[in-house]
């Protein structure tokens, strides 16, 4: 018999420093390793777990009840060239181009938002990884990146493409490798310019400048689904 899906009112999205709550990073392991095994993927480096020990790591992570399950979450690594972006160590064995296209922004802010996945329990209502993106791309800005990387699958280019990412056609073939395994691609994509975002869509351009003007807000949303969900965010860093 099919588990019914809880009926969800409430959805917390939470940033913080990985190596300050060792507590909320192995919820967002447990949660990001059970979607991956879903679909059979083990070797991915986003899915390494020595991020939690990286200063320049920063989580979003997105519950139904305040620091309860993950459901859903996302990452963004700052380059600090100590410990290489998830993407170099994805795609630098096929193409050494991106070690230089990392270098080259490091001074002036850069790092790559990684590691997106949603479970069960709020996929199909229309609001996990896109507003997940919003959140993670509003963060970059309140954490001051000039630039933002990315390494996307198929299922999530379009939403990446509205959030104002361009696909870095410079590496692999035209931005596309074959990653995590021979039989599946992974886009490589770049926002050139994280603070006032020229390629973003106006609808979630709109979304992700006031999330940086109130990084601790509630607005209400409309699923796919029909119910109405109070959307709660903090991306603070409790500063």
């Amino acid at each position: 018999m099919e588990e019914l899906k809880p009926n969800i009112e409430n959805l917390y999205f939470k940033a913080f420093r990985a190596v300050d709550d060792r507590a909320a990073c192995m919820k967002f392991i447990e949660g990001h390793t059970h979607v991956l095994e879903i679909f059979g993927i083990t070797q991915i480096t986003s899915a390494k777990i020595d991020w939690v020990l990286n200063p320049d790591v920063y989580v979003i992570i997105v519950s139904a009840e305040k620091d309860g399950k993950a459901l859903a979450g996302g990452r963004i690594h700052q380059a600090n060239r100590k410990n290489p972006l998830p993407l170099e160590g994805a795609v630098g064995n096929m193409d050494d181009r991106i070690y230089k296209m990392v270098e080259d922004r490091t001074d002036g802010g850069t790092g790559e938002f990684c590691g997106l996945w949603n479970s069960w329990e709020i996929a199909g209502l229309g609001i996990g990884s896109m507003q997940l993106s919003i959140a993670s791309v509003a963060f970059a800005g309140l954490i001051n990146l000039d630039t933002l990387f990315g390494l996307c699958a198929p299922a999530t280019y379009r939403n990446s493409i509205r959030g104002g990412f361009r696909v870095i056609n410079e590496i692999g073939i035209n931005g596309k490798f074959y990653y995590p395994k021979e039989d599946l691609t992974a886009t490589a994509i770049l926002i050139d310019d994280v603070k006032n975002l020229p390629l973003t869509y106006d609808e979630v351009k709109k979304e992700i400048m006031n999330l940086r003007e109130n990084p601790i807000t509630t607005h209400q949303m409309i699923a796919k689904t029909g119910e109405t969900i109070n959307m709660h965010y903090d991306l603070t860093l409790n500063l």
